[in-house]
Parts: structure tokens; C-alpha cells; sequence
């Protein structure tokens, strides 16, 4: 069984808006925190948004802030990033894991492009 599976991704012109999935039959999620993060090519891994077990409580990174919304269906066990307005900077492979810290092992990600 995969570990975590982000799907979702594409490729989209700026303004355009895409909605990114993480599930796993594998873990529980709803028992964790969970945040979305991404690697653009070229550099590190960076946290974007993450939200809390009982999803009252989220956060973003200032870039994001108004643009994204993290959100989580506990019935499904999925954790979604709802991205609107996206612009170049927003490119790069986007993952899910238990956040702060990310305690599972790492997933393929899902490719977010964002060029006319």
C-alpha cells in the first residue's frame, strides 16, 4: 500500500485554480495534524499550509494567505489544498504530511505548473 498519494495537480494558467487531494489507506489521518508542502526545482522543501485534527484551526504561509484553503473530510480520510489565483512562483511538486513535522514517509507529490 502507498503511503501518502497526492493527486490533483496540473498544469494552469495564472489566475487559474486547482484542487489537490491527499489520502491513504494506509494511516488514519484524521488523528493528525496535517499540512500541504512543496519543492519548487532548484529548492528546499517548504511548509504552505496545515491544519489542525479538528480542522478549527489553519495556517499559511504569507504567499498563499488568501489564495488557499487547506480543509480536511475525516469521513474520506483526505486532506484537500483549494488553490485560486495561482501564479508562477506556485510551481512545484506538492506533498502532504502529519505537520508540524512530517512523521510519514514522503509520497510522490503531484506536479502543480502554472504557465500561459
Amino acid at each position: 500500500q502507498a503511503h501518502l498519494v497526492e493527486s490533483g495537480g496540473g498544469l494552469v494558467q495564472p489566475g487559474g485554480s486547482l484542487r489537490l487531494s491527499c489520502t491513504t489507506a494506509r494511516y488514519t489521518l484524521n488523528y493528525w495534524s496535517m499540512g500541504w508542502f512543496r519543492q519548487a526545482p532548484g529548492k528546499e522543501r517548504e511548509g504552505v499550509s496545515c491544519i489542525s485534527v479538528t480542522g478549527d484551526r489553519t495556517h499559511y504561509r504569507e504567499a498563499v494567505k488568501g489564495r488557499f484553503t487547506i480543509s480536511r473530510d475525516t469521513a474520506k480520510n483526505t486532506v484537500y489544498l483549494q488553490m485560486n489565483s495561482l501564479k508562477p512562483e506556485d510551481t512545484a511538486v506538492y506533498y502532504c504530511n502529519t505537520a508540524p513535522k512530517a512523521l510519514f514517509p514522503w509520497g510522490q507529490g503531484t506536479q502543480v505548473t502554472v504557465s500561459s
